[in-house]
Order: structure tokens, then sequence, then C-alpha cells
């Protein structure tokens, strides 16, 4: 007979990475499944750092999958406030969740983070960015961040990886998950090509990579859901002496705005000061812009995302294929590459050129990113909303208006369906079969996801400890 686990998780990233470690400092000598899709943190090698930028198409992709999922490539930011970065508050409440990011916090500090910490303390010139923030009719969101930078991260997901591993928790790579076993309304195990694996808990996060794929496996199981906000746009590349008192103190600023016309709300999201625009890979090599930071190598630029977030109502019921259709609308003008169009071009109405970008005092970080028209792909009332955001911010940062700031399209954010689950992240129709992080739709960033990794961790124990 095969071996049945305590507990399988399907995916490596922060979510289940906390769960397992959660798990194993717990209940020493638990058996742990972890299946992922990708590959392990020592082969993740993505070839544009050695062949000048030219992104290659590997499958799966080593930005996007692997050991630590998205978020051992990224800048590597935690955010040190229950305000940003999901939604946990709305299931356990303001105050544990900043319980819990304290405690999830001294684990990352336990394997290599940066003891530093940006924005927790206010200075004068916060308080008067604050004010410039006012005038601007913007929010800001006061969140201190602890900064990993994207090489640093990978030491430390390296070292929780050698942990669990000496621990007993036994993870296969390259082997993604097809279907969940389910038998009266319980969970048996999950299935993958290669063979069926059972257990008496699954726990699901799969990441953004895999939330098309989770959303479809709940509607093949009848596993409830729910249509969450789609957050779509640009990623903004300008000079770093145009961000500097921002970047100095703050970081990264969480900056919001409601348009005047529409209403709709639009914030910054994920800046990397110093930083690097990239490219990710998803299934069917559709292509949609990020960016990063390293601890140490910096560039001249700084980049951030500007994301429009859209609430649908019925009928609508497919936020992650909407957003795949604009980012495929780009992908086909620029074969499968990353659209760049100056600021100044876009508010004209015309399509940036490759004179036009070479003559620029601002030297894109994405070297194979295409020149093109933003207006071709993105929905005029995004496009409005992103123009109208970025007079508003350099009201705070002047210069973030010139012509010369690059816009890197499309951005989106595959989080967008949302998985009920109860308080315990524990489907309601499913025993036993618990999700969690971004890609069931409950968080948005490495704390969060971390953080629930650790809460479900501690639900499933607390279920093993009534059965004993």
């Amino acid at each position: 007979m095969d071996k049945k686990y305590n507990v399988i998780i399907v995916g490596a990233g922060p979510a289940g990475i906390f769960t397992a470690y959660e798990l194993i400092k717990e209940k020493p000598g638990i058996s742990i499944l972890m299946l992922e899709k990708g590959r392990d943190i020592y082969k993740r090698h993505c070839p544009k750092h050695t062949n000048g930028g030219i992104c290659i198409n590997c499958k799966p992709c080593s930005i996007t999958t692997g050991w630590a999922g998205a978020g051992a490539f990224s800048d590597g930011k935690l955010s040190l406030s229950p305000e940003v970065g999901g939604t946990l508050p709305d299931y356990i409440g303001i105050d544990t969740a900043r319980e819990m990011i304290r405690y999830t916090d001294d684990i990352y500090l336990k394997f290599g983070a940066d003891a530093g910490i940006h924005g927790h303390i206010e200075t004068p010139a916060m308080r008067e960015i604050g004010r410039k923030s006012i005038e601007a009719n913007l929010k800001l969101v006061q969140c201190p961040v602890r900064h990993l930078g994207t090489e640093k991260t990978q030491e430390l997901y390296r070292s929780l990886y050698e942990h669990l591993k000496n621990s007993g928790v036994e993870v296969r790579f390259n082997s993604p998950v097809t279907d969940f076993i389910i038998e009266n309304k319980q969970v048996l195990g999950v299935k993958s090509a290669v063979k069926n694996y059972f257990g008496d808990y699954v726990m699901v996060a799969v990441g953004r990579d895999g939330s098309d794929w989770l959303m479809k496996q709940c509607a093949i199981q009848a596993i409830p859901t729910e249509v969450g906000i789609v957050d779509i746009g640009v990623r903004v590349e300008c000079r770093n002496e145009v961000m500097q008192e921002i970047n100095d103190n703050f970081y990264e600023a969480k900056l919001i705005h409601y348009t005047r016309t529409v209403d709709d709300k639009v914030r910054t999201f994920c800046s990397n000061p110093g930083g690097f625009v990239s490219s990710e890979y998803y299934d069917n090599n559709l292509a949609v812009v990020n960016g990063h930071s390293y601890k140490d190598l910096k560039s001249e630029n700084t980049n951030f995302a500007l994301l429009v977030s859209q609430q649908f109502t019925e009928p609508f019921n497919a936020p992650i294929e909407y957003g795949k259709h604009i980012a495929r609308l780009a992908n086909m003008l620029t074969r499968n590459k990353i659209m760049v169009q100056r600021f100044g071009d876009l508010v004209r109405g015309r399509r940036t050129t490759s004179d036009r970008l070479y003559r620029n005092n601002i030297v894109p970080t994405l070297k194979d990113a295409v020149p093109g028209d933003l207006s071709l792909v993105l929905p005029h009332r995004i496009l409005f909303d992103i123009i109208e955001m970025i007079k508003s911010l350099d009201k705070v940062s002047p210069g973030l208006a010139s012509d010369e700031t690059l816009l890197y399209g499309v951005e989106v954010k595959f989080y967008s369906n949302i998985v009920k689950v109860d308080k315990s992240f524990q489907s309601p129709s499913v025993r036993n079969l618990f999700f969690g992080g971004d890609g069931a739709g409950i968080t948005r960033g490495l704390m969060q996801a971390s953080v629930n990794g650790v809460l479900i961790a501690r639900e499933i124990i607390n279920n093993l400890s009534s059965k004993s």
C-alpha cells in the first residue's frame, strides 16, 4: 500500500513553507509531503540574469515557480503592517494579525533577514510627504518594511529548505498536482501525472501561478469560490532622483488614489528603489511585467506598479481570464515580450518608437522590452485612471509625470478569485482540505502568506491533538 502522510502540502511558496515549518516545530516526527511544480532552490536559475536580459521561455518558469514560489525571485519585502498584503485581518482580527506578523517576522530574522526596518519611525520628512499626499488627493498608508533583497531572499529560503529537509519533510519537485482525491466530502489526497498521494490533511497554497488551475479544480469539485477584485495596470520606471525623498524615508510608500471621474481605486505596489523591471511567464507563455531589486546590486532607476482595482458583479465570474485576455493583447503586439511606452507619448496618443526610447534619459532596465502603444491594449477607463494617478503622484514626487517616465505593460495580479474558507482556512464543503496564500485570494504578499501558513499549521495540529 502507498505511504499515507499526515499532511500533504501543494505548493512550496511561503504559505506552504511556513505551514511545514510550524508543523515540524510543534509536532516533530509528523510526516509531511510537499509537492511543487517547479524546480528546487538550487536549480532555479533565470537565463536572463546571464544572457543580457533576454527571456528564453523556460518551462516551467523559474521566476514564478519552484521552491519559495515567486517570492524567492522578488524584491523580498516583508510588510509589517496588517493593513498591507492581504485580508487576514478579516479572518482573525487586526490584533491577532499584528501578533502573528511579529511571530512570523521573528522566524525570518532567525533565518537571516536583515534586522533593519524602513519607515517605522516617523520623521519630519515623512510628515511632509504625508502633507503633500493629502494635497494631491492621495492616501498614504504607513507600513514598516523589512527589505530582504532578491539575492538575500534566495539565501534565506535556501536555509529554510535545508532546515525542513533535515527535519524529515519530503519535498518533490517537478511534481504538479492535477486533481484532488475527494470522497464523501472529505479529502483523501491528491493526484499527479505520476501517481496518487494520500494524506490525512491537504493544504493547498499554489500561489499566483497556480490560481487559474485552482479555480478550475474548485469548479470541478463544487468547492465554493467568489469573485474578487481584479488588479490590472502598468509598471512605472523613473530615475532614482525623482523618488529619492520617498525611497530614503519609506523605501516603499503605499499610496492610494480614488479617481475624480469614476472613483476607481488606483494604488502603488511593489516599489523597487535602484531596482530592475522583469518579466514573468505563466502557462502558455503569457508574459506579464514585474519588478525586483537586490540588496547590493543597484540600478539608476526606481520601479513600482500602478494597479487599478475593479470590482465586477454578476454575471461576471472570470477575473483571472479577464486579466489574461488583456495580457494576451499586449503579447500579440510584442511577440510575447513586455511592452514599454514613454509617458509623454501615451498622453499625446502616439506610439513610442525605438528612436524616442534611445534618446531618453531614463534607460530601460528590462532590455528586451518592445516599444509600443499601451492605448491599444489597456481599456480606456484603466488607462485614464493610470494617467490621473501619475499626475497626482507628480505633486508628491515632482518629475514623475515627465515625458520620459517609462510605463511597462501589462501588470496583472492573478489572485482575483477567492476560495471560500472558514475562520480556520478550511473548506466548508470538504473536510480536512485547507487553502492559503495568494493563489486562494487570501493574501497578496510574502508576510501575510507566511502568516497564513503558520495559522493553517496550528489548525491542523489542533485537529490532530483532538483525535489522539
